[in-house]
């Protein structure tokens, strides 16, 4: 059984980075979700897919793959380009604008 270790990425409801700074390691599905016939909700047989552990760094959750003999992938975090506005928001309402407000 694989595992993976990443570090998750914000949430698209937050501009800020609060929970996207830890590692987790989780289990890579052994086995596709099937769709039960009479009540049509989806399942599977695999109880790994459950566990999501989490941790401060990635070298904990190296050294806890490697403790518990556990294969593992380490996918690195793509870097964040920064969103910059030359005037933001109060630009809108500046005294000396270029052009006119238009609403």
């Amino acid at each position: 059984m694989q595992a993976r270790i990443y570090q998750p990425s914000k949430s698209a409801m937050t501009s800020g980075q609060g929970n996207a700074r830890g590692w987790v390691l989780e289990y890579v599905p052994a086995e596709p979700r099937r769709i039960d016939p009479l009540m049509g909700w989806t399942g599977s047989g695999d109880t790994r897919r459950q566990i999501r552990l989490r941790f401060d760094s990635k070298d904990e959750a190296v050294s806890y793959a490697r403790r518990h003999g556990i294969a593992f992938v380490v996918e690195e975090p793509k870097p964040r380009r920064h969103n910059i506005r030359p005037m933001g928001y109060a630009g809108n309402f500046a005294h000396n604008r270029r052009g006119n407000w238009t609403h």
